[in-house]
């Protein structure tokens, strides 16, 4: 009778605890029970750089709590139109054209700056691979010949760089090999940008041709001579992009002959934010980053190794006036 006792006892205690644990680790798991405002962080470096400059505004002009939580495009899209996320800090457009449509034009549950940083993208070469294989456009990869330049494991095909998995443009760069022909001779090499970048630095010690996927503004051609490759100018009617979530068959159904449409960033945030936080929405419309201040802004974390946090507030120290006219 008395271990009955004791289990009568100790039973509701244990059951008690258990609850009290499952909520208190529910609580930690939640991406923003602490946090007025969420900012979704991609994985490349300048839009890092970016999100920290805007983590320590906000908190230190609004006395508001900040999160930065890593996702990808379509998670935080997806988030920013429930409301769990508010900011995306750098969009680039047409490469997101398909979450934009969905989200700012159609559900009108996200909005974004007017202010836009000009950007270009496409395949750049270093010169010194320029110079060695005689290649100008990027047709010409299509030539088993020109291909084998770019072999480096001796299999009679060359190798790209066609940006990192989970990019929008990486599957845009699908579509252009196939619809330039190079997907038949050169291998499409995915893979993330701090490892392929490694590789064109090592190519360049070795005296090795490379030809790899690379937008501006970046760090990278402040490090290094780079070309991009031609290409037709960009044709609306020879563009036609799908991405997977689109159609199942999304490749085969693409095509892009022709260079990218013109490029530009925005800062995008969850229309929640214009109710909940009025004067932060104010303020994502009024910041104008310049695409020179972007390379640096990469160079600062991806070269110097600078803590971005620490970048962050240097950063705006050096640029109160006008980060002032931004607070207005």
């Amino acid at each position: 009778m008395k271990n009955f006792r004791v289990k009568k006892l100790f039973l509701p205690l244990l059951l008690l605890l258990t609850i009290t644990l499952v909520v208190f680790s529910l609580r930690l798991l939640s991406p923003h029970h602490s946090y007025d405002i969420v900012i979704g962080v991609p994985n490349w470096p300048s839009v890092r750089a970016q999100a920290h400059i805007l983590k320590v505004l906000i908190e230190d002009n609004f006395a508001l709590k900040v999160e930065l939580q890593n996702g990808t495009n379509t998670v935080i899209f997806e988030a920013m139109h429930r409301g769990k996320m508010h900011v995306h800090p750098e969009v680039w457009l047409p490469n997101h054209a398909n979450l934009h449509n969905k989200f700012v034009r159609e559900k009108k549950t996200v909005k974004y700056s007017l202010h836009e940083i000009s950007a270009k993208q496409g395949m750049c070469m270093t010169k010194g691979t320029a110079k060695r294989t005689g290649l100008t456009h990027l047709k010409d990869l299509s030539r088993p010949k020109m291909a084998k330049k770019f072999d480096t494991n001796g299999d009679g095909k060359g190798e790209v760089w066609i940006g990192a998995p989970g990019w929008a443009s990486t599957n845009v760069e699908k579509v252009r090999a196939k619809s330039y022909g190079y997907a038949k001779t050169m291998k499409l090499k995915e893979m993330d940008e701090v490892l392929a970048l490694a590789e064109v630095g090592g190519a360049i010690v070795k005296k090795q041709n490379i030809v790899f996927f690379c937008y501006s503004p970046h760090h990278i051609f402040k490090l290094y001579d780079l070309v991009f490759l031609k290409e037709p100018p960009h044709d609306p009617s020879k563009w036609n992009i799908l991405q997977p979530k689109e159609d199942s068959d999304w490749l085969q159904k693409s095509y892009a002959d022709v260079a990218w449409k013109k490029t530009s960033l925005h800062i995008h945030y969850s229309v929640s934010m214009e109710r909940s936080y009025p004067e932060v929405a104010n303020l994502l419309g009024r910041i104008d980053f310049a695409a020179e201040e972007i390379s640096d802004m990469t160079h600062a974390l991806v070269v110097d190794k600078q803590y971005p946090r620490d970048f962050a507030k240097a950063w705006i120290a050096q640029n109160a006036k006008r980060v002032d006219s931004w607070l207005e």
